[in-house]
């Protein structure tokens, strides 16, 4: 599936091609790497078309305060290369904002992003891009042009650590529990690593070697008996969907008990439905309501959704939060084409315009976010959820709310 998938509108389309230059903005271009078909497109199928559909639906109802949103959408099949490549070839389109994926990729697109000055909301979450200055000496590298919707992989495993513990004391264990990090050696899962296990000690785990968990589904049996030898109480998964299942299964197979916590991305429905029936849950982090809730925002996540196929009756968080991500991109456009025009620069600004923001239509759907010149951290809260399936019963239920201290040691980590 690597064509490029155009969103231009016919009718922004007729409308610029009826004005003149001396006009105002009638369409303003972004970019869109998804992933459909590469190692992430377990969840790159549902959060990709979310930002694509929403922005889809936001031109179809006035577009930007009347500028359309001409988006161009490609399957980037999560390899880096491809993704610069898209990268260069969309700045000479005068790309003014890009909606991004990997942590890979859009960490190694910071410095071509902060000097083209165009703004990026990304679906990775790592820690890394929300050092907008670069103040913290820890910080690898300033990312004052990187955005992104929800916490950061780092908050959410320090969220998942303090579930932990709290769950160890509850349930009266005794002694130190061990604490451990599985998931591939590779940008994404890696990314949060160190910032949690300094915070598990912190908390008071033992944290023990990491444990090397490809983001391909295989046999991990191997794994599961190191994590099972080294006596881990509390895992962390970085990775998502089928390693996940795979993991499940063969932790299951050798008799690890162990509790699983898995990122933003490695916990939903779809994952809890391959796993099968289990005795075992599975701790994740969200950010976002889900489908069937009753939150107001949800008319218009439905709405999209239905504009965009109506046979489908149900979507993923992933999914829902893509629609939050997209309307904090339409937001932040409509107050800079209200301050100067909808160029990069403004853009960015129009991300720190607001406080406690969830965008209009989406009320109860998106945590209230607060970006600031100084800090990328959208949201320092975090929800933890647990996913079950007995005899094919998929349970979610949120098991914990955690509004985590903004220290400014976490802050790019």
């Amino acid at each position: 599936m690597r064509k490029t998938i155009s969103l231009a509108c016919a009718t922004s389309l007729a409308a610029l091609a009826a004005a003149g230059p001396a006009q105002a903005q009638e369409s303003v271009f972004v970019g869109h790497l998804m992933d459909i078909t590469g190692a992430t497109g377990f969840v790159g199928k549902f959060y990709g078309p979310a930002v694509r559909d929403a922005v889809t639906y936001i031109n179809a109802n006035g577009g930007v305060d009347g500028t359309m949103i001409d988006m161009d959408s490609v399957d980037y099949a999560y390899e880096i290369p491809r993704a610069i490549q898209f990268y260069k070839k969309w700045t000479q389109q005068d790309m003014v904002a890009m909606q991004g994926w990997g942590t890979g990729d859009t960490e190694a697109l910071i410095s071509f992003v902060a000097k083209d000055e165009i703004p990026v909301w990304s679906a990775s979450y790592s820690g890394h891009l929300t050092d907008p200055t670069g103040k913290n000496p820890d910080t690898k590298k300033p990312a004052p042009y990187n955005f992104f919707y929800g916490p950061s992989y780092s908050d959410g495993c320090r969220a998942l650590a303090q579930w932990a513990m709290e769950d160890w004391e509850a349930k009266g264990g005794e002694g130190t529990p061990k604490f451990v990090h599985t998931g591939d050696n590779h940008p994404y899962p890696n990314a949060p690593k160190e910032a949690c296990a300094a915070y598990a000690e912190e908390l008071g785990f033992e944290v023990l070697n990491p444990v090397v968990v490809s983001l391909k589904p295989g046999d991990f049996k191997a794994q599961c008996l190191t994590i099972k030898e080294n006596g881990a109480n509390y895992a962390y998964i970085g990775n998502l969907g089928p390693s996940v299942v795979s993991l499940f299964k063969s932790c299951d197979t050798v008799g690890t008990d162990v509790q699983f916590m898995a990122n933003i991305w490695g916990g939903d429905h779809k994952t809890m439905e391959a796993i099968g029936d289990t005795d075992r849950n599975l701790i994740f982090v969200a950010a976002n309501a889900f489908w069937g809730s009753d939150a107001p925002g949800m008319e218009t996540v439905r709405a999209i959704s239905e504009m965009a196929d109506p046979d489908v009756d149900f979507r993923t968080h992933h999914y829902i939060r893509g629609i939050c991500t997209a309307y904090y991109m339409k937001e932040a456009m409509a107050w800079a084409k209200a301050n100067g025009g909808i160029t990069g620069p403004n853009i960015k600004q129009g991300m720190y315009a607001r406080e406690d923001w969830v965008p209009e239509g989406l009320e109860g759907v998106c945590i209230p976010s607060t970006w600031t010149a100084e800090d990328h951290r959208g949201t320092m809260t975090v929800n933890v959820y647990r996913g079950t399936n007995v005899e094919g019963d998929i349970g979610i239920e949120r098991v914990a709310q955690t509004t985590l201290p903004r220290r400014d040691d976490w802050l790019g980590w």
